[in-house]
């Protein structure tokens, strides 16, 4: 059911298990209590916030017309900076997205929203501190599981546009 820190509404947590497995990254699994926020999981991760991947679903607006959907990713003891992105893309306006939208796309609840996008709706975009990270740490798609990958190996699997999108927390 959604919302329950074991289960996964979509097959987001199998999907990123199946691309670690036939991809040969090193990674480490780490079970701990249910959390979303990005603060409280470092602390039961045992490391800084700023070798956490903070995963946040955007609605850029390009045009009249054109709507694209951005997940931005900023080391965890950052913000997204919206102008950095509204000027990536030479949009009117970038935003937060909904709620329903972001999870449709990020195919995760709120507080699991992977640096990965299994949606081709969903462009990923990457902080350059972020990918430097010897170290980095991201739920796993569920509140209980998160995982430990280098920031290089992550730039490998993931293949973010890599753009400084991330200002002062």
């Amino acid at each position: 059911m959604p919302g329950d820190a074991t289960s996964d509404p979509y097959d987001t947590y199998d999907r990123l298990i199946a691309l670690l497995d036939t991809s040969g990254v090193d990674h480490r699994l780490i079970d701990h209590a249910p959390e979303g926020s990005t603060e409280a999981v470092c602390a039961l991760r045992g490391h800084p916030a700023s070798e956490a991947a903070k995963c946040i679903v955007l609605r850029v607006k390009v045009d009249r017309r054109t709507t694209r959907h951005v997940l931005a990713v900023v080391p965890g003891d950052r913000r997204v900076d919206l102008d950095a992105v509204r000027a990536l893309y030479a949009a009117r306006y970038a935003g937060f997205s909904d709620a329903e939208t972001a999870e449709r796309l990020a195919r995760a609840i709120p507080g699991t929203v992977l640096p990965f996008s299994f949606d081709p709706a969903l462009e990923v975009v990457a902080d350059p501190e972020v990918v430097k990270q010897p170290r980095l740490y991201f739920n796993a798609a569920r509140l209980d599981r998160s995982l430990c990958m280098s920031g290089a190996d992550y730039e490998r699997l993931a293949a973010p546009r890599v753009e400084p999108v991330a200002a002062a927390g």
